[in-house]
């Protein structure tokens, strides 16, 4: 028997074989935003999957209490045409959750438009465990330091990427690039991953040059025109490339050619792990190279996630 109370379901009451028909059934008469909740004597992880499977994407998992003794979940009904929020909308919310996502090594910066579910199927991971510890983020981590770059106006966010970012990169790259080549010419023959270690640091040092350069001299001036546009009530104003998704279209481009020699760089260290033998030069590499990635990872996500498409979102309000 099955008991009932403000939505309330104790599972523990009914009989095995009727238990996921008898959740299902009250599932299925929710109304769009309303809950069910559940309270079992083990984690009802399979029903998550089994639900994702036989109803789709159109409901959300919260844990509210994990044993001993209880697990209770509250399962909403979406609201239709409500969509998940993709890894940059989360991390543009609340940057705590993008630790979650590192820790995973989900990718929120350039591959910050799958959602959670995407990126945990692509990677093998346990999806209620990646939404569990991202709800419980927001309990866990203060907040102090978390800054509101999805509050700023863009073109002060411009200035503030320029002016703690692009100068991190031209400060610490010139010299990652010298560890690079120095451990590589003194390691390489014992470890050979280090001569592709510094191919990578080569490339990414080529392309974020030049890459800066063009945000700073083409792109981020006519986002703050178009900021400025907006404020002032004025017209579209004109630019030599068309609409601002060209150029933000190959920023994107090269974000991803960077990611992916980061990446590689990731599998090549195996996530930074120093080897027995590894002199001073050695470890002054791999810290380097730890810190640049964690510096790009929200450089990145603070231009593919929050100003870039606030950039076009402004371009074609100004452009109705």
């Amino acid at each position: 028997m099955e008991t009932v109370s403000e939505n309330i379901l104790d599972v523990t009451l009914i009989e095995p074989r009727e238990k996921h028909p008898t959740i299902f059934a009250k599932f299925d008469l929710l109304k769009e935003g309303e809950s069910l909740t559940i309270h079992n004597d083990h984690d009802p992880k399979p029903l998550y999957y089994q639900l994702l499977g036989e109803r789709g994407n159109i409901f959300t998992w919260e844990y509210l209490e994990e044993g001993p003794e209880w697990w209770k979940v509250r399962i909403s009904k979406r609201i239709s045409g409500e969509k998940d929020e993709t890894l940059g909308q989360i991390a543009a919310k609340d940057l705590r959750k993008a630790l979650v996502f590192k820790k995973y090594g989900i990718d929120f910066c350039c591959g910050g438009k799958k959602t959670v579910k995407e990126a945990c199927e692509a990677k093998g991971l346990d999806v209620t465990q990646i939404e569990k510890e991202l709800q419980e983020t927001e309990k866990s981590i203060p907040n102090a330091n978390n800054l509101p770059f999805n509050d700023w106006s863009i073109d002060f966010l411009a200035d503030y990427i320029v002016n703690t970012h692009h100068t991190y990169v031209r400060k610490n790259l010139p010299e990652l690039v010298f560890y690079a080549n120095k451990v590589s010419r003194v390691h390489g023959s014992r470890h050979p991953e280090l001569i592709k270690i510094n191919q990578c640091v080569e490339e990414i040092n080529n392309e974020l040059n030049s890459h800066m350069q063009k945000e700073e001299i083409v792109l981020f001036p006519y986002v703050k025109q178009l900021v400025a546009a907006k404020n002032s009530g004025e017209a579209l104003p004109s630019s030599h490339f068309g609409t601002v998704r060209g150029p933000i279209n190959m920023m994107e481009m090269e974000h991803e050619l960077v990611g992916k020699n980061l990446e590689e760089i990731k599998k090549l260290t195996i996530n930074y792990t120093l080897p027995a033998d590894a002199c001073m030069s050695y470890s002054m590499l791999y810290r380097l190279l730890e810190e640049f990635e964690s510096d790009l990872n929200i450089h990145i996500h603070l231009e593919n996630n929050i100003l870039f498409p606030k950039a076009i979102e402004i371009e074609s309000e100004l452009a109705n």
